[in-house]
C-alpha cells in the first residue's frame, strides 16, 4: 500500500492544474504517494498536457462534468494510498506538506480520534485566508443567503450605471488584504482545498451535491461519529481563490450551485424547514442580471433541482 493518494478534480483549468501538479511532485519527498487527477470533461488541452508534462499521473477521463464530489470519488475508488489528500487545482503546495500531513497523523498519541487534516491555507500575497470554520447552523446559512441577495441588489445597480471599474477596484483591495485570523487546531470543518483523511468509507463524498458544501457534508458525519477535524501548523499552501470577473457578471455557475447546495445541507444535515431560504434563493434569481444568467442555464432546470434538493435526506 502507498501512504498517500492525492486526488485533484479538473475541469478546463489547464494553467492552474499544471502549476499545481509541479508543485506537487517538486514538493513532496520522502513519502509513498500516487497522483490521481480525475478529468470533467475538460476541452482546454487539460488532457494532453497531464499526459505530455506528467506521465505518472493516473488520469480519468470522466468525460462530463460530474460535479466536485462525485468526482473526487472516482478517483477515491481507485486509490492504493492509506491517506487520501484532495487538493484543488487552484492551490500550489510551498513545502514538504503531504509528508508534514502524514507524519503528523501518523505520530499523534489520539490517532484513532481524527477524522480529518487540513492546513492554515495562504493567498498569493502571503496573507492568512479562509481554512474552514463552525459547522453551520440554519441561521448561519439563511444570513449568508440574505447577503448574497443583497450583493447582487448593490453589483445589479452598479452594473446598471456602467461603474464595472468601482466593482473591479474594491474586488483588487479586497483580495491583497484578504486576511483572516486562523488558528490550529480543533475546527468545525477544513475547507476541501486541502482535505486530508484515512482512504476509508468517511472520505467518499454524497453526489447529491453538484458543488460546495460537499465538504461540509463529509465533516458533519465525522462530527456526528465523535472524529475530530484539526487545522495543524507546518503545511504551506496557497490557495489562489480570486479572479477578476472582468465581464462583471452578477453571479456565476458556482454561486448558484452553492445555493441549491445550501438547500440540500439544510434539509439533510439540520432537519430543518427550508422554505424561508427558498425563498430568499428564488428572490435573488429574479434580480434583472442575475435572472439573464439563471435564464442561459435553464430556469426550468434549475427550479427543478432547487426543489430536488430539499427532498434530499
Amino acid at each position: 500500500m502507498l501512504d498517500v493518494s492525492v486526488i485533484i478534480v479538473n475541469y478546463n483549468t489547464k494553467e492552474l492544474t499544471y502549476n499545481c501538479l509541479k508543485s506537487v511532485f517538486e514538493m513532496t519527498k520522502n513519502i509513498r504517494f500516487e497522483v490521481i487527477v480525475s478529468d470533467n470533461g475538460s476541452t482546454d488541452g487539460s488532457i494532453e498536457m497531464i499526459k505530455t508534462d506528467f506521465p505518472s499521473v493516473i488520469l480519468i477521463e470522466n468525460n462530463s462534468n460530474l460535479g466536485f464530489g462525485a468526482a473526487n470519488n472516482r478517483g477515491l475508488e481507485i486509490a492504493k494510498g492509506k491517506y487520501i489528500f484532495y487538493l484543488n487545482s487552484d492551490t500550489l503546495l510551498l513545502n514538504n506538506a503531504i509528508k508534514l500531513f502524514f507524519d503528523y497523523w501518523e505520530s499523534s498519541a489520539d490517532k484513532d480520534g481524527i477524522g480529518a487534516l487540513g492546513g492554515i491555507l495562504l493567498n498569493e500575497y502571503g496573507n492568512t485566508i479562509h481554512s474552514g470554520g463552525k459547522l453551520p447552523i440554519y441561521d448561519d446559512i439563511l444570513k449568508y443567503q440574505r447577503a448574497i441577495y443583497f450583493v447582487h441588489k448593490r453589483n445589479s445597480l452598479l452594473k446598471k450605471l456602467h461603474m464595472n471599474w468601482f466593482y473591479q477596484l474594491c474586488s483588487n483591495f479586497r483580495a491583497k488584504n484578504d486576511i483572516e485570523n486562523v488558528q490550529e487546531g480543533e475546527i468545525g470543518y477544513i475547507t476541501g482545498a486541502d482535505l486530508f483523511l484515512l482512504n476509508n468509507e468517511n472520505a467518499r463524498f454524497d453526489e447529491n451535491y453538484f458543488l460546495y458544501y460537499e465538504e461540509t457534508d463529509l465533516e458533519f458525519k465525522l462530527f456526528e461519529k465523535n472524529l475530530k477535524r484539526l487545522l495543524i501548523n507546518g503545511p504551506k499552501i496557497v490557495h489562489l481563490t480570486r479572479k477578476n470577473n472582468k465581464d462583471f457578471n452578477i453571479t456565476s455557475f458556482s454561486t448558484i450551485h452553492c445555493q441549491i447546495s445550501s438547500i440540500i445541507y439544510t434539509s439533510k444535515n439540520l432537519k430543518k424547514d427550508t422554505s424561508e431560504l427558498m425563498e430568499v434563493i428564488k428572490s435573488d434569481w429574479e434580480l434583472p442580471y442575475v435572472n439573464e444568467i439563471i435564464e442561459k442555464i435553464g430556469k426550468e432546470k434549475l427550479i427543478d433541482l432547487l426543489d430536488k434538493a430539499n427532498k434530499v435526506r
